[in-house]
């Protein structure tokens, strides 16, 4: 992945995408934290992987809120990034790079709790960027699907969460060999 900063020296005749950018994974999760979090927090990092699952995957979405009983549609048309199997279910390698450039730069906080687990919050800066990147129009329909998804599963654990995808999507995500894209 590279830094906006650092695309100066990119190539002029490579295509270049959305999803090796830096900035663009961490105006997400930011986003995600705004929208599908609790007053700005989301508690754990496997809540937060799925979650950030079920947005950038609005057709699982749409499947498993039909099976829990509250149909949506998702107006976001197609996967927005790849993700790949994991012990704990979908997940990015680059929540490990993400989450702290986004502390690094002062937009979350991260703290643990008795038990170890994380919770993930937005500062007051993060909120104020987030607030801002709302404004814009083209970051309508993400977060448009963030908040059906905070509606439909936010209440939920991660491992809920997890055990949800594992169970509905046993083909698509759990026979998967780890390591492989989803």
């Amino acid at each position: 992945m590279k830094s906006f900063r650092n695309l100066w020296n990119y190539p002029a005749g490579r295509p270049l995408v959305s999803d090796d950018i830096t900035e663009f994974h961490a105006a997400r999760l930011l986003l995600l934290l705004a929208f599908s979090g609790t007053k700005g927090h989301i508690d754990g990092l496997t809540k937060l992987a799925k979650l950030d699952f079920f947005v950038r995957y609005p057709s699982f979405f749409e499947v498993a809120s039909t099976i829990l009983g509250q149909k949506t549609t998702s107006s976001m048309g197609s996967i927005e990034s790849r993700m790949i199997r994991y012990r704990y279910g979908p997940w990015d390698k680059r929540y490990y790079d993400i989450l702290p450039y986004l502390k690094s730069k002062g937009a979350v906080s991260v703290t643990k709790d008795q038990k170890g687990a994380f919770r993930f919050k937005l500062t007051e800066k993060g909120n104020e960027i987030a607030q801002e990147m709302s404004s814009i129009s083209e970051f309508s329909t993400l977060i448009e699907q963030m908040k059906k998804v905070k509606k439909v599963l936010g209440s939920k654990s991660g491992t809920a969460l997890k055990n949800l995808i594992y169970d509905i999507f046993d083909r698509e995500v759990a026979q998967k060999p780890m390591d492989e894209v989803i």
